[in-house]
């Protein structure tokens, strides 16, 4: 971590640029009134060195670091003068997370013998109750893929054990699909999981509790774990191997339970009325996430893995098929080594998130100001909603629950905007990279309108975008339709447009820094949300939904 050298730097470039913002963005005693607050890459840069700064300790969703940043999104739209529209008249709309992780009571046996928790058994989390088993037959159900394996039914009411060849042969949504009447499962093969997978096991899981897909079936599932050599032989008395499917087992004894503890977290709300009084009841959403992944207690070197990713992405953008070799990974590993020996190392733990997304919260904070900041015709005519959703990045939680649970009409929400890393794009980050370059996802996959007028304003730019529409392709590998805050308006049939400049070599990495940031590219694309925004508000009819609305609840296709 750079903590001390960047206070002293971030403190001195802190109060000049809030100095010249004094004296450039209010108005002197005798000047004209402003029609709009300027959005410059001053700004931006004052407020992402602030938002992704290491004291915010990676705006983990229910951590108190993540309510800390919210605090200072709901001081700036106070002082802008936005209407708060959160819970019982404020600002925030608090969001139901919890942490789950094992209770300590968790125990198993088999002839009185304890087997070892995350070592001879690991327990995975369904995220909601499971049934008992203390005292159950257990059954081997034989190998994953094979036709001999056990019928549903005679599965009902046991322990299974299904034998795995491999950590990639398991997918544990289809084993419990095919056993959710069995008591308990017990998958084998845990010697060939990865660590970096058991650790994630350990780790306790943040979930939303107001759920409705979960909520809408309260029937329990059978307890499941993964099982080493050991306890397999345990469980069934004998070697998988000399055992056919359908054979009983020894009785297994004991409980696996998880335990929830409440995790705040709060969604930031606030409102712009509209100046015309027949379109001020609708809304123009304007959004981004407010949280990143958080911290690791390890740090490691921010100048060796900024140096390992950067040859990566090299290589991943100069070959055909996007990927490299494992014989290039290693010569950049020696490379990286290299760099080790003879450049003192910068450590680092805290995942700053200042694309991801501190760029796109403080770029819908100054669009925000600007809009309130605007005078007389420069005022949108319909109302404009801005969020600050939590928990992008544990599963979408902060836009699902506000989707779910609006604080306004639903129906009045007549389209959304959401901006989500934003702040990149070079050619260095992106194949056509440049100034000039903007992702597009789903602009026409609810309204063919609103992806033709955001053309028409982009055309109308002294410096236009250019637009890569290639990841809405339908079906497309990465799934970015699917995998940010405007799918949960998008699966109400709300119509959405999702602006991005890409991925970059520091996605989820501890060097996603306010430093690699352009400020004058995130100047430009606020800009433009902005002009796309007072195109929808002013509409002389809502935006038309001309393609069909998907199921609210069920999954995001691409």
């Amino acid at each position: 971590m750079q903590a001390a050298g960047r206070f002293v730097v971030l403190g001195a470039f802190v109060a000049l640029t809030a100095q010249a913002r004094a004296q450039t963005a209010l108005p002197l005693k005798h000047a004209p009134a402003r029609t709009q607050t300027a959005i410059t890459p001053a700004d931006l840069m004052t407020r992402l060195y602030m938002y992704a700064d290491d004291s915010m300790m990676g705006r983990l969703a229910g951590s108190e670091y993540n309510l800390k940043a919210t605090a200072y999104i709901a001081s700036e739209v106070k002082r802008f003068g936005l209407q708060p529209a959160g819970d019982s008249g404020g600002y925030f709309q608090n969001v139901p997370l919890v942490k789950r992780q094992l209770d300590p009571s968790t125990a198993l046996s088999i002839d009185g013998t304890a087997l070892r928790t995350w070592d001879d058994f690991v327990p995975r989390d369904p995220g909601r109750a499971t049934r008992p088993f203390d005292g159950t037959t257990v059954v081997f159900a034989g190998v994953i893929g094979d036709s001999s394996m056990i019928t549903p039914e005679q599965a009902t009411g046991k322990f299974v054990v299904v034998a795995a060849r491999s950590f990639q042969q398991v997918n544990r949504g289809a084993i419990l699909g095919r056993f959710r009447s069995a008591a308990g499962i017990a998958v084998t093969g845990l010697e060939s999981f990865p660590p970096q997978a058991i650790n994630f096991f350990r780790q306790p899981q943040t979930i939303l509790k107001d759920n409705p897909a979960a909520t809408a079936d309260t029937t329990s599932l059978p307890v499941y774990i993964y099982v080493n050599a050991a306890a397999t032989r345990a469980l069934l008395g004998a070697s998988p191997d000399s055992v056919k499917a359908g054979a009983a087992g020894k009785t297994v004894h004991g409980t696996v339970s998880f335990v929830d503890t409440p995790a705040p977290a709060r969604n930031v709300v606030a409102i712009l009325p509209g100046s015309d009084p027949k379109l001020k009841g609708e809304y123009v959403a304007i959004g981004a996430h407010n949280d990143h992944v958080g911290f690791d207690q390890t740090p490691v070197d921010h100048d060796s893995i900024r140096a390992f990713n950067d040859a990566m992405r090299r290589l991943e953008l100069a070959a055909p098929d996007h990927r490299v070799n494992p014989a290039q990974v290693q010569q950049i590993q020696v490379n990286a080594d290299s760099l080790h020996r003879i450049h003192p190392a910068r450590k680092d733990s805290i995942y700053n998130g200042a694309d991801d997304d501190g760029s796109g919260t403080t770029s819908v904070l100054e669009i925000a100001e600007a809009f309130a900041g605007a005078r007389g015709s420069a005022r949108p005519k319909r109302s404009l909603i801005f969020v600050w959703h939590t928990g992008e990045e544990l599963g979408l939680f902060g836009s699902q629950y506000f989707t779910d649970h609006p604080t306004v009409t639903r129906d009045s929400i007549v389209a959304q905007l959401n901006m989500d890393m934003v702040g990149r794009g070079r050619a260095d980050d992106e194949n056509g990279g440049g100034p000039g370059y903007l992702q597009l996802i789903g602009t026409r996959r609810l309204s063919t309108e609103l992806g033709d007028m955001i053309d028409t304003v982009n055309k109308a730019r002294k410096q236009p975008f250019t637009f890569d529409y290639q990841f809405d392709a339908t079906g497309h590998p990465e799934q970015y339709y699917c995998r940010s805050d405007h799918y949960m308006y998008a699966r109400y049939g709300i119509p959405i447009a999702f602006f991005t400049t890409g991925n970059h070599r520091d996605y989820h990495q501890v060097t996603d820094e306010p430093e690699y940031i352009d400020y004058d590219k995130l100047a430009h694309v606020s800009q433009f949300v902005y002009d796309v925004a007072t195109k929808v508000a002013n509409l002389d009819h809502r935006v038309v939904v001309d393609k069909p609305k998907p199921d609210p609840h069920g999954n995001c296709v691409q």
